[in-house]
């Protein structure tokens, strides 16, 4: 993994704030691994975002005293600022960052670097969520996680499978062209990162890690959460309306696809959709009853059909249409949304139709009822996924039937 043009390989930034507990045991930690078990050159890069306790004074004393540690200071808070800065500033070929808590197995550090070195990937990250990984944390945050990169994944349609592990790499060259386009500061920062790559058509390099949760997170779950869900509204309507430059991005430093994808005929687009939307109805009916007794009936029914109705219109632009790749994918998603409303329109009327011959409804009836309209709510959204959202126009079909022909050839 040793560069051969001779300069810095490998730079980790790990931002900290407030961090005088644990910051001297974790550097000093860092500095021994990377000492005994990384070959390539490197530098760890403390980055202080305004802390207040005596951080600053233990990163200074850090920096004399271990060779290769460096402490820079910023007087705002924000991860995206301390990486930004840092980055932005390294002449090391990778860099990386990870959390000062070092919650993640460093074992995965040279495996996370190798293929940014070689050249071979774009960005690496660690993933807690892979089967071959071993976390521990609570069943709170595990759910948390989990129904986050499931969120992320359904509506951005990116394939990484964990946006928030704090154990990540990305080649020098990238993230310079990368980071002027990425707005947030905060702890969306590096899933806005990743968003901006995929979409670019980079390669993001995904390894399994060791995870321990910190019982002593100081991160707020729910304003997080709440920063996370309005940075992808704002994420995706920047590449609706294109002010990120991804097909720039994409010319410049992109990977294309070997073979341009085939869309199914339409009895396999019939069978796809029924298997799909079989896996969605069951879905519906399970999220209904875990969620009918705490939020009420027409509440669960909305959230139930919110969470299938994700996961179906990205499951049927894949699997059952055959169209990947980010060309119009956010109108599609858009128009999935109006027709998941008209969808919830027909199944919240069978529930006040319902309760309207019969007030003392029981759960069981007002499930019976929402998965028959539920059904008919699938049918519906067949066909205006068919013939609206995702239509293939003559003169697309055409263009595409010429990009495939050898040059010369003409279409009869």
């Amino acid at each position: 993994m040793t560069p051969s043009y001779g300069g810095l390989a490998l730079e980790i930034v790990v931002p900290v704030f407030n961090e005088e507990a644990v910051l001297k045991n974790s550097i000093s930690r860092l500095a021994e691994y990377l000492t005994l078990e990384m070959p390539s050159t490197w530098k760890i890069t403390i980055a202080d975002n305004a802390s207040t306790d005596r951080t600053p004074e233990i990163a200074a004393r850090l920096s004399e005293q271990l060779p290769n540690v460096e402490y820079r200071r910023l007087e705002v808070k924000g991860r995206g600022y301390a990486l930004r800065d840092a980055w932005g500033a390294s002449e090391a070929k990778v860099l990386a960052y990870l959390d000062v808590d070092l919650s993640t197995d460093l074992a995965a550090l040279p495996p996370l670097v190798a293929p940014l070195l070689s050249g071979h990937s774009d960005i690496s990250i660690g993933t807690r969520l892979g089967q071959s990984s071993r976390v521990s944390r609570g069943p709170k945050r595990e759910f948390i996680s989990r129904s986050y990169n499931f969120l992320l994944r359904r509506t951005m349609q990116v394939r990484f499978s964990d946006a928030q592990c704090g154990f990540k790499a990305i080649r020098a060259d990238v993230a310079k062209r990368l980071l002027p386009h990425v707005e947030d500061n905060g702890w969306f920062f590096d899933t806005e990162l990743l968003i901006i790559a995929e979409r670019s058509g980079l390669r993001i390099h995904e390894i399994p890690v060791d995870w321990i949760d910190d019982p002593d997170s100081r991160v707020n779950i729910k304003q997080t959460a709440y920063d996370d869900l309005r940075g992808m509204v704002r994420v995706a309507s920047s590449l609706v309306r294109g002010s990120i430059p991804v097909q720039a991005i994409y010319a410049e430093l992109g990977r294309r696809p070997i073979v341009p994808p085939g869309r199914p005929s339409f009895f396999g687009q019939v069978i796809r959709f029924g298997l799909v939307g079989v896996v969605s109805t069951f879905a519906f009916a399970l999220l209904y009853l875990v969620l009918q007794g705490p939020f009420g009936a027409q509440q669960a029914n909305f959230l139930a059909l919110l969470m299938t109705a994700v996961g179906n219109t990205a499951a049927n632009r894949r699997f059952t249409f055959g169209i990947s790749g980010p060309a119009k994918l956010f109108t599609q998603q858009f128009q999935g949304l109006i027709v998941f409303l008209l969808a919830w329109g027909i199944t919240s009327s069978s529930l006040l139709i319902l309760h309207a011959v019969n007030g003392d409804a029981s759960p069981s009836s007002e499930l019976l009822t929402l998965t028959a309209a539920n059904i008919f709510a699938t049918l519906m959204r067949f066909v205006l996924l068919r013939i609206w959202v995702f239509r293939v126009r003559l003169s697309e079909g055409r263009s595409a039937v010429l990009a495939l022909r050898p040059a010369g050839q003409s279409v009869r």
